[in-house]
């Protein structure tokens, strides 16, 4: 049973499922599909609030416990110099395709349509793992490349979602950041103290957290980005990316043991609310996203990769310029976060269905990489 669920999580199973079901039912029946994800289930609370506002959290929690490890000594952001390139590649990927989204949408778009530049900022970690290993092979550097890339990508994700999405309808109230500088500090007062469980964390400091980003009109998913970073951890990082140290019994590891299943299998829940896309709602938006994050992620990541080699920060052994194009077309499947940013940019369904779309399209990104790398050696 355990094998059977690590190949779903492998393969985004969960994800692609609750996608094309929504897809399905979005287009056969579309006042059931929005009648089931808006009715209340309980207590007033929907099915869209309780998977975007409330399981989000655990997911956003997740990938900044990747970020926490990244950073620490050992870890791929530390020391800051081995990782220089490609970080230089993520500014890269997140400039790259906000300019490419600007420029396309003066020339098809709209006034309304520009508060989507942030959607093809994102790049979608499992996703683009998966194609990388199916394109590269399994233990090419272009793939810690990717990752490294995409997981500095989150981070800045995370920061446009909370600087850049907040609800336009209600102004952000900065005072209610008051509760999640709170909530920090006593997560701060809790590691002072020894506490070796990972609960009084998230809860305590998470729902405090969460309270208020809600209550200041800013996205209350990232409430755990906030809180996981005081998590105990070892002093240095002894594993890297996907792989997982049994020995590290650290409080930041075992609540990532504990939830990631949870947070992957729950990913069928988050397709399926947010992938429920009518096929007449594609339009400029659609095409906006989908450019935006195949061309803009190339250029900007090819770019700023070339650019740290000519500065003296060199890419991995066995990437030339061939594996940097394909990495950063692989790089522009945006998908998971791109939808849930996509959601929050746009107030119209219409608008917010077509940049869906785009962002559910770029999962054909692994294509051009594919032919670039299969062209390069005939």
């Amino acid at each position: 049973m355990k094998k059977q669920l690590n190949l779903l999580r492998e393969f985004s199973i969960p994800l692609v499922a609750g996608v094309c079901i929504a897809l399905v039912w979005a287009n056969l029946n579309p006042g059931h599909y929005h009648d089931f994800l808006h009715h209340p289930i309980f207590a007033g609370i929907s099915l869209h609030f309780a998977t975007n506002d409330l399981f989000m959290a655990l997911f956003f929690g997740i990938a900044a416990v990747e970020i926490t490890q990244s950073c620490l000594p050992g870890g791929d952001l530390n020391p800051p110099k081995r990782a220089v390139n490609p970080l230089l590649a993520t500014a890269g990927g997140v400039l790259g395709p906000a300019a490419v989204y600007f420029l396309l949408n003066r020339l098809i778009g709209s006034p309304e349509l520009a508060r989507g530049w942030g959607i093809p900022t994102a790049t979608d970690i499992a996703l683009a793992w998966l194609a990388a290993r199916f394109i590269f092979g399994s233990h090419h550097p272009a793939i810690s490349f990717l990752l490294l890339l995409a997981i500095a990508d989150d981070a800045l994700g995370l920061a446009i979602i909370a600087i850049f999405y907040g609800d336009p309808v209600n102004p952000a109230q900065p005072l209610w950041l008051l509760c999640t500088g709170a909530a920090m500090a006593l997560c701060y007062f809790f590691r002072s103290r020894g506490v070796m469980s990972y609960w009084p964390y998230v809860l305590a400091g998470g729902s405090l957290s969460w309270f208020g980003l809600f209550q200041g009109h800013l996205h209350p998913a990232l409430a755990l980005v906030f809180v996981i970073p005081f998590l105990p951890h070892p002093p240095r990082e002894r594993e890297h990316f996907f792989d997982v140290d049994p020995k590290d019994l650290s409080p930041l590891s075992r609540f990532e043991h504990d939830w990631k299943l949870f947070v992957d299998l729950g990913l069928f829940m988050f397709g399926l609310v947010n992938g429920g896309v009518a096929f007449e709602q594609l339009g400029s938006a659609t095409w906006l996203v989908f450019i935006s994050l195949l061309v803009g992620k190339t250029a900007g990541i090819s770019l700023f990769g070339a650019l740290g080699q000519r500065l003296g920060f060199p890419l991995p052994a066995g990437m030339g310029l061939r594996e940097l194009v394909a990495t950063g077309m692989i790089a522009g499947i945006g998908f998971t976060v791109a939808l849930f940013v996509a959601g929050e940019a746009f107030t119209d369904p219409a608008l917010a269905g077509g940049a869906k779309m785009g962002a559910m399209l770029s999962v054909f990104a692994f294509i051009p990489a594919a032919l670039v790398m299969r062209l390069g050696k005939s």
